[in-house]
C-alpha cells in the first residue's frame, strides 16, 4: 500500500485473455477517465457554463485503481488516462504512480490539454507514463483562446517543450479541425510537429452532446480533405504502425513524425475496435457513439462488492458492445453526453 492508501497488487498475477465481445473483438485497451472537470472549455467538448458531477458521484482514486487492476487481470495491456483534464484531479499523481506498477500493463498513456505539463511532465515519466497526447487546435493565440474559451496558448506550448525534455516513447499532437475556426492551419500544425519530431493526429469532430456555438454538420472537416492538403505539399506514404487507438498513420519520406487521421465520421473504424471507456462516475461505456453501458460504481459500492464481482460485471458487459457507431446518421439517435463526460 502506498502513501495515498491505494493497495499495490501481487506482481505474480497472470492476466487472462477473456474480454471478447459478440463480434470476436478482443478488448485489451481501456480509456479511464479520472475527472469530468477541465481548466479549458473547448467548443467541441463542453458548454461555456458547465455543471460538473457532485463529489459523491465521482469514483475515488482507490475505486479507479481497483477498476484498472480488474481490467489488467482480465488481459488489458493499455490504459489511457483521460478527463476532462486528468491533471486537474486532486492528488492524481498518487493514482498514476500505482497504475504504473500494475502487473501485465504494457503501456500507460495520457491525453491532456498540456497546460500543466510544465509542472508534471517529469513526474509523469517517472511514474511510468509511456506516451502522451497533447491537444493543440491552433498556433494563433487569439484563435486558440476562441476555441478553448479559457486556455492560453503559451502554457500549452511550454508544456509541449517540457514533455519533449522527458524522453517519452512518443508525443502526439491532437488537432480537431473545424470549418470557420482553424481549417486553414492544416499545414502550420503539421509543420509544427515535423520541426519537433512529434506525431500529429487530425481528428474529425464527433457529435457528442450540444457542446458548442456551432452546427457540427456544417463545421466538420473530412480527413480525406486534410490528407489531400498535406499530400499536395509533402507527399504521404501509409505505414503499418498501429497503436492502441484508431489512428491510421502516414509518413513523409525522410521524416520521423507520423501523421495520423482519426476519422469516425468519414471512415468507420469499428471493425477492429479493441477499446472500452470507463467514465469518472463509473459507467463502463462499450462504444464511443452509443449508450450501451454497465454501472461499475454500483458494483463497487455494493455491500460485498470487490474485485471478483467487478471482473464478472466487466466480462458480462462484453456482450453489450455494439458492432458500430452511427455518427451523423439521421435514422439513429446521437449520444447526448458531452466529451468531458465520455472520457477524452
Amino acid at each position: 500500500m502506498n502513501d495515498s492508501g491505494i493497495a499495490l497488487t501481487d506482481q505474480n498475477v497472470r492476466p487472462a485473455k477473456v474480454l471478447i465481445d459478440s463480434f470476436g473483438r478482443h478488448v485489451d485497451y481501456i480509456r479511464l477517465s479520472v475527472t469530468d472537470r477541465c481548466d479549458f472549455r473547448c467548443v467541441y467538448c463542453m458548454t461555456e457554463e458547465m455543471t460538473f458531477l457532485p463529489r459523491a458521484q465521482v469514483l475515488t482514486l482507490e475505486e479507479l485503481h481497483l477498476i484498472a487492476q480488474a481490467f489488467t487481470e482480465l488481459g488489458v495491456r493499455k490504459i489511457r488516462l483521460t478527463g476532462g483534464e486528468p491533471m486537474v484531479r486532486n492528488n492524481v499523481m498518487s493514482l498514476i504512480e500505482c497504475l504504473g506498477q500494475l502487473p501485465g500493463l504494457k503501456e500507460l498513456l495520457l491525453t491532456t490539454n498540456g497546460a500543466q505539463l510544465d509542472k508534471y511532465a517529469g513526474p509523469l515519466r517517472q511514474a511510468g507514463v509511456n506516451r502522451i497526447n497533447i491537444s493543440l487546435d491552433s498556433l494563433d493565440a487569439e484563435r486558440f483562446r476562441r476555441i478553448s474559451r479559457t486556455g492560453r496558448l503559451e502554457h500549452v506550448l511550454a508544456g509541449v517543450e517540457a514533455a519533449r525534455r522527458q524522453n517519452f516513447d512518443r508525443i502526439r499532437i491532437n488537432a480537431v479541425l473545424m470549418k470557420g475556426y482553424n481549417d486553414d492551419e492544416v499545414l502550420p500544425l503539421t509543420e509544427y510537429a515535423l520541426a519537433r519530431d512529434l506525431d500529429i493526429a487530425f481528428i474529425e469532430e464527433m457529435p457528442l452532446g450540444n457542446a458548442s456555438d456551432h452546427d457540427r454538420e456544417n463545421t466538420v472537416c473530412s480527413n480525406e480533405w486534410v490528407r489531400s492538403v498535406i499530400t499536395e505539399k509533402y507527399g504521404l506514404a501509409p505505414i503499418g504502425d498501429r497503436t492502441a487507438g484508431p489512428s491510421r498513420y502516414y509518413q513523409i519520406p525522410g521524416r520521423r513524425s507520423r501523421i495520423g487521421f482519426i476519422s469516425p465520421v468519414s471512415h468507420n473504424f469499428c471493425g477492429d475496435c479493441n477499446r472500452v471507456r470507463v467514465t469518472v462516475e463509473g459507467r463502463l461505456l462499450l462504444c464511443l457513439g452509443n449508450e450501451h453501458s454497465v454501472d461499475l460504481r454500483a458494483v463497487l459500492r455494493e455491500q460485498n462488492g470487490g474485485i471478483e464481482e467487478l471482473k464478472q460485471a466487466i466480462i458480462g458487459a462484453m456482450s453489450l458492445k455494439p458492432e458500430r457507431h452511427f455518427f451523423y446518421e439521421k435514422d439513429h439517435v446521437q449520444p447526448v453526453r458531452l466529451m468531458n463526460m465520455t472520457g477524452g
